[in-house]
């Protein structure tokens, strides 16, 4: 495998007292898939099929009919596994035009056939409407694991098969290599929703498929030994001072990046004092007794103590662990309570630089709507940000439960603002 991470800039994996592996990281990190050739590539997109595979049985054991109710942050496990199948056919095996990577038509006569009959109907997520999926007639878990396979081998053939990229210059090459990285991100982010799902309906999952290894093609950056729940010590600072400076914001360079990160841009920033590391129950807590504001539904008060529900056991809450399952409204009550703000994302980025920032155990919600940057154009996948501008906030970071090939710096994820079942924190800045 081509890898050429050291070793001690990979991310240090933790277990915490209820078995949450927490990938700890600090400063900026950048996620190697995105740079990666052929070779690298295929190994990863086999090693994320393996968690793929392994989160479908694991989901199985749990709940053998596989029903889940249709509610707006869920969908039918079977609709989620055929839908990676048929994104990463859609884009890598249909797609005649695949080599040219963003400069591809969306639609049209590039597309070839699916193996599948009628997969189009059932697993086009831009046509087929959310609350329509519960009553679609999918196909089995022995018949959607064949329909993977079957994706995967075509796959990557194609890939294999591809010129000599590294030949072609950079460019070419990040073009080339362009829809294999796109589905490669995209099935690890729609696993880490299953994860999230298991966790919402109380369900156990086995704790090697729901924390982020490090295996596979990783997370290159500045990442060291931590304690897996992060808290303020004498070598850790409570506060990260960041002085006024100009930070670009966004992706610039070789490699591959979402649509929404391009068009990098100069932002002028005002010094501030930003938490080094995400909120704790230990300061959320005093503001939910204070005010009377409502907990997160996995944690309770019983018998003189806080506990937690981690898919589906209630456990003593760590108090030193990041606040999780907090939407940006209680993080924004939080906030007004403590006399202090969220960062913007552009804050959050540029203090993400810093060595002493610690992050990648949840996802962290900013002040920042979700919008376009100046100059934006879409990807052929038209519909991974452009439907979502405005209604939608920022978080950025990783969680636990995030791939490797992931976490990035520069990531932009989006939800809106609202949702609980995420495993979202944050974190604040001085006023």
């Amino acid at each position: 495998m081509n890898d050429s991470t050291p070793t001690a800039a990979r991310q240090t994996l933790r277990r915490n007292a209820n078995g949450w592996h927490l990938g700890v990281l600090s400063g900026p990190v950048h996620s190697a898939v995105r740079t990666a050739g052929p070779e690298a590539l295929a190994q990863a997109l086999q090693t994320t099929r393996a968690r793929t595979l392994g989160l479908m049985q694991a989901w199985q054991n749990a709940l053998p009919d596989l029903s889940v109710p249709p509610l707006p942050e869920m969908n039918p496990p079977l609709w989620e596994w055929g839908h990676i199948a048929w994104f990463q056919e859609w884009w890598t095996v249909r797609n005649r035009q695949r080599h040219l990577g963003t400069r591809s038509a969306r639609i049209g006569e590039a597309f070839g056939p699916s193996l599948l009959p009628d997969a189009d109907a059932l697993y086009n997520s831009s046509d087929v409407a959310h609350d329509s999926r519960w009553a679609l007639a999918l196909p089995d878990l022995a018949g959607t694991q064949a329909y993977l396979a079957q994706v995967l081998q075509r796959s990557l053939a194609h890939l294999k098969a591809l010129p000599a990229v590294q030949d072609a210059g950079q460019a070419a090459s990040d073009e080339a290599l362009y829809f294999w990285r796109l589905v490669l991100q995209h099935e690890d982010m729609h696993n880490e929703a299953s994860v999230y799902m298991a966790q919402a309906l109380g369900l156990h999952l086995p704790q090697a498929l729901c924390w982020r290894t490090g295996a596979g093609v990783g997370a290159a950056g500045h990442a060291h030994a931590l304690p897996a729940q992060t808290h303020p010590t004498q070598t850790h600072p409570t506060q990260i001072h960041v002085p006024a400076q100009v930070h670009t914001l966004g992706h610039s360079g070789p490699g591959f990046a979402f649509d929404n990160e391009l068009q990098a841009q100069p932002v002028a920033l005002a010094a501030f004092d930003i938490d080094a590391a995400t909120v704790s129950w230990a300061r959320y807590l005093p503001f939910v007794q204070a005010t009377g504001h409502a907990l997160p539904p996995h944690v309770r008060w019983v018998e003189g103590m806080w506990q937690a529900q981690h898919f589906g056991q209630w456990q003593a809450l760590d108090l030193q662990a990041p606040a999780l399952h907090v939407n940006a409204h209680d993080a924004q009550a939080w906030c007004e309570w403590a006399g202090r703000r969220l960062p913007t994302e552009a804050e959050w980025e540029c203090a993400a630089h810093t060595p002493d920032f610690v992050w990648g155990q949840v996802w962290e919600w900013t002040a920042s709507d979700f919008a376009p940057y100046p100059g934006f154009e879409a990807h052929p996948y038209r519909d991974y940000s452009a439907p979502w501008w405005h209604d939608h906030r920022v978080l950025r970071g990783a969680c636990a439960a995030t791939s490797a090939h992931v976490v990035d710096v520069r990531y932009r994820n989006f939800f809106v603002p609202a949702r609980r079942d995420i495993f979202a924190g944050f974190r604040s800045v001085a006023v």
